[in-house]
């Protein structure tokens, strides 16, 4: 069976998959062109640690100060400490840029008639300043941070909050991610899965088995809107 002959709507990870975390850094002109790399790297990887690490701690803090707190890591470790040079960067973290191919993936999976949504470790306010910023604001039904549940993914209540505010179940519901983590738990939760792998990761070893992979995200609208069109 084709898993995704029942889908219903699409639920979207924000960071990575529709948005370029690595553009805060490239945008900052007081940072050293031989170190964006160095700093996105380092400043995402921190970022993902420190979400897992927390909630295998229970000690809950937001993404906005996560964020800052793996800023700080990675400003110290490349010698790049200042505090005008991290409020800048914070700020253009709002306004980060879409991949190039985003609005029109979207645009013609809702033009097939699918439901659209977001489901992130961002707060409310990072998630509605970002999506706005390039200009989708009006794009997606729902926009799903894991602060109602207090504490971030891969735990299962995660995926399970976005199903029951969205009313639909499994099935009915493909989760897309460029993260490998992100998609396999999601897949090992039950949800048909479409792992967007942008940067050619290699396969997790991890539960769960994403159900389609692709570089970016137009090559997975194309097929979830041919099979949107073959139902209809």
């Amino acid at each position: 069976m084709n898993a995704f002959a029942n889908v219903r709507a699409c639920v979207f990870d924000a960071y990575g998959t529709l948005f370029d975390f690595a553009s805060a850094a490239a945008r900052c002109p007081g940072v050293p062109d031989e170190r964006r790399a160095a700093l996105s790297a380092l400043w995402r990887d921190k970022q993902l640690q420190y979400t897992w690490l927390r909630s295998l701690q229970h000690a809950h803090a937001d993404f906005w100060q996560v964020t800052g707190d793996a800023l700080d890591f990675a400003l110290d470790s490349l010698g790049l400490a200042d505090p005008d040079l991290r409020e800048r960067l914070m700020r253009l973290y709002l306004t980060l840029s879409p991949f190039p191919e985003v609005p029109g993936a979207l645009a013609a999976l809702k033009a097939r008639g699918l439901r659209l949504a977001i489901l992130s470790n961002g707060t409310p306010h990072m998630l509605e300043a970002v999506v706005d910023g390039a200009g989708l604001g009006g794009v997606f039904e729902r926009i799903f941070s894991v602060e109602a549940v207090g504490v971030f993914k891969t735990d299962p209540r995660v995926y399970q909050y976005a199903l029951d505010e969205l009313e639909l179940s499994t099935r009915e519901t493909v989760f897309l991610s460029s993260n490998g983590w992100d998609a396999y738990a999601a897949s090992a939760f039950g949800m048909p899965v479409v792992w967007v792998n942008r940067y050619g990761q290699r396969a997790e070893r991890l539960p769960g088995k994403p159900d389609s992979v692709a570089d970016t995200l137009g090559a997975i609208a194309t097929l979830l809107a041919d099979e949107r069109a073959t139902r209809s």
